[in-house]
C-alpha cells in the first residue's frame, strides 16, 4: 500500500523550491558583505594576471581585486577565461567583471566601466638581431597580435588612426594568436617578424626571456585600462570604485603598483580618467537582425573556405598514407612492424594540437631552420595528415584481417599473384567493411579543423570566436555550429550512399 504524501510536506517543498529560485534569480548588482566577487581574467597576461611557478594565479590586477574584496568583506574568486569568450562569460553572469589589463578605448559603450587606473601603450617587439628599428621598417613584414586585443584595434579598429591603418596596409600580413606565449614562439622561430603588444606585458616578457628580444622606441598607440562590468551594472561598479578610491587615498594602490613595477603607468584619480565611468551606456543601438546575420556570414566566409581546404587536403593525403602505414604494420619484417606500431601509438596517444605545434615549430627548435609565415598552412596539412593516417591505418588493418583466409587460398588456386589478390579480391571487400568507421573519422575531421588555431592558422571556428568577441554576441558561434552540422550532414549522406552502392549482394 502506497503512503500518502503529507500536504504540509508538499507545501514546504514548494516553498523551498521557490526560495531557491528567488535566490538564484536575485540580482548580483549589489553585493553584501560575505558574498563572492568573481573576477574574469586572461591567465596568460603577466604582470596583470598569470599562473606563477607555484601554480597560483597572481598579478597586479588580481592583487587589486583581492584588496577590494578584503575591504568590502567579499570572497575573491579568480576565474581564468578564454579571452575570446569573455563577453559571454560576463553577460551570462558566470563572472562579475573583466579585470585584466582591459582596454577602455573603443569599448566605452559596450560595458559599464570603472575609472581608468592604468595608462597603457602599444609597442612593437622584435628579435635583438632584427634589422627593424622603426615602425616604418615594418613595411612588407609579418606582424602578430593577440586576438581581440588593443593592438589589433590599433591597426584595424574603427577608431584606429589613419597612420596606423596605413602602416597595417603596408604589412605583408597581420596575424592573430590566442596568447602572447604563442606570439613569442612565432617570433623566435622566425615565422613572424614582430609582435605588437601592451607595454606592461612587453617589459615583463623581455625581462623574463633574457636578451633575445627588444622594444622599438616608437609607440603604436596609447589607451587606458579599466574594470569592465556588465552593461548597466552600476551598483557593483560603484562599490568597487569606492574601494579603489580609498586605496588611492591611503597609498595602498601605489604600493601594489610598486610591487609590480608599474608605478610609471598608474593614472587612477588623474584628470581625464573618468570619461567612460561617467558615460551613460544603458542603451546600445542594435543592428537589424537580417543585416547582422548577413554581416557575420560574410566575415566567416573566408574561415569556411579555410576549414574546407584543411578537410579536403587532409583526406587526399591521409587516406593513401594510412594504407601505406597499414602495409608496413602488417609486413613480415619485425623492425618495420615495430616502427609502424610506435608511430601509430604516438599519433593516437598524444593530442593533435601538440602534434601541430611540433610540426610547425620543430624545424626551428630541432634543426635551427627559420620557419616562414607561408609554412603555417603546410604545417596544418602535414600535422592533420600524419595524425589521421595513423587512425586510418588501424581501420584498414581491421578490415583486411576480417577477410577469411579462404579468400587468399582460393585466389592462389586460381593463379592470382599476391598483388592481384590484394587489389582485386581483398581490397574491395576491405573498403566495403571499413566504410562505417572511416565515416566516423571523416566526420571527426570536420570538427577537428578548429584545432588549427594552435599554430595561429585562422579557420572558421577561430574566426567565429574572434567575431563573437568583437561583436559581443554569441551569434557567430551558433552560425559556426550550424556550418559544422550542415557540413557533417552532407558528408554523412555522401558516405551512406557510397556504402549502399557497395551492398552488391543485397
Amino acid at each position: 500500500m502506497k503512503k500518502k504524501k503529507s500536504p504540509v510536506l508538499a507545501v514546504l517543498l514548494i516553498l523551498s523550491l521557490l526560495a531557491g529560485l528567488l535566490t538564484a534569480c536575485q540580482s548580483k548588482d549589489n553585493k553584501d558583505a560575505g558574498t563572492t566577487f568573481t573576477v574574469g581574467f586572461d591567465a596568460e597576461f603577466p604582470p596583470y594576471g598569470y599562473k606563477d611557478e607555484n601554480g597560483e594565479y597572481v598579478g597586479f590586477d588580481l592583487d587589486l581585486a583581492q584588496e577590494v574584496c578584503d575591504r568590502a568583506g567579499w570572497t575573491l574568486v579568480k576565474q581564468p577565461v578564454d579571452w575570446d569568450s569573455k563577453d559571454m562569460e560576463l553577460n551570462s553572469g558566470s563572472i562579475d567583471c573583466i579585470w585584466n589589463g582591459f582596454t577602455i578605448n573603443g569599448r566605452e559603450s559596450e560595458y559599464t566601466w570603472s575609472t581608468a587606473y592604468i595608462d597603457n601603450s602599444q609597442v612593437v617587439i622584435v628579435k635583438s638581431d632584427s634589422d627593424i628599428n622603426a615602425l616604418s621598417d615594418l613595411s612588407g613584414k609579418v606582424v602578430v597580435v593577440q586576438a581581440d586585443s588593443s593592438a589589433l584595434a590599433a591597426f584595424t579598429g574603427e577608431d584606429a588612426s589613419d597612420e596606423n591603418k596605413a602602416l597595417c596596409d603596408s604589412f605583408k600580413d597581420l596575424q592573430q594568436v590566442s596568447d602572447y606565449n604563442s606570439a613569442f614562439l612565432n617570433l623566435e622561430s622566425g615565422s613572424v617578424d614582430a609582435i605588437c603588444m601592451d607595454i606592461g606585458v612587453a617589459n615583463y616578457q623581455i625581462k623574463q626571456r633574457g636578451n633575445k628580444f627588444r622594444m622599438l622606441e616608437e609607440r603604436v598607440s596609447s589607451e587606458q585600462y579599466g574594470i569592465g562590468f556588465k552593461l548597466g551594472n552600476t551598483e557593483l561598479r560603484d562599490q568597487v570604485q569606492e574601494q579603489l578610491n580609498e586605496m588611492l587615498a591611503d597609498g595602498t594602490f601605489e604600493e601594489i603598483a610598486e610591487k609590480w613595477e608599474l608605478t610609471d603607468c598608474i593614472c587612477l584619480g588623474e584628470e581625464g580618467t573618468d570619461a567612460a565611468y561617467l558615460q551613460d551606456a544603458e542603451t546600445r543601438k542594435e543592428e537589424p537582425f537580417i543585416e547582422k546575420l548577413a554581416d557575420v556570414i560574410k566575415q566567416l566566409s573566408s574561415g569556411m573556405l579555410a576549414s574546407l581546404a584543411i578537410f579536403v587536403l587532409t583526406l587526399v593525403f591521409a587516406l593513401p598514407l594510412g594504407l601505406l602505414l597499414c602495409m608496413i604494420r602488417m609486413s613480415k619484417s619485425k623492425i618495420l612492424q615495430w616502427i609502424a606500431r610506435i608511430y601509430i601509438s604516438i599519433m593516437r596517444g598524444t593530442p593533435l594540437m601538440l602534434q601541430l605545434l611540433v610540426v610547425f615549430f620543430g624545424p626551428y627548435y630541432v634543426f635551427g631552420a627559420t620557419v616562414s609565415a607561408s609554412y603555417r598552412f603546410y604545417a596544418v596539412i602535414i600535422g592533420f595528415s600524419l595524425n589521421y593516417a595513423a587512425y586510418f591505418a588501424e581501420i584498414y588493418r581491421s578490415g583486411i584481417e576480417s577477410i577469411p583466409v579462404g579468400q587468399y587460398e582460393a585466389a592462389s588456386v586460381l593463379g592470382y599473384s599476391k598483388g592481384q589478390t590484394f587489389w582485386k579480391i581483398i581490397f574491395p571487400q576491405m573498403v566495403k567493411r571499413v566504410l562505417p568507421p572511416v565515416t566516423n573519422e571523416v566526420i571527426t575531421l570536420v570538427k577537428d579543423t578548429s584545432l588549427a588555431f594552435a599554430i595561429a592558422f585562422t579557420e572558421m571556428f577561430t574566426l567565429a570566436k574572434q567575431v563573437a568577441a568583437a561583436e559581443a554576441s554569441i551569434m557567430p558561434l551558433f552560425i559556426a555550429g550550424l556550418f559544422y552540422y550542415i557540413f557533417n550532414f552532407i558528408v554523412a549522406v555522401i558516405m551512406e550512399r557510397i556504402e549502399k552502392s557497395m551492398q552488391y549482394y543485397r
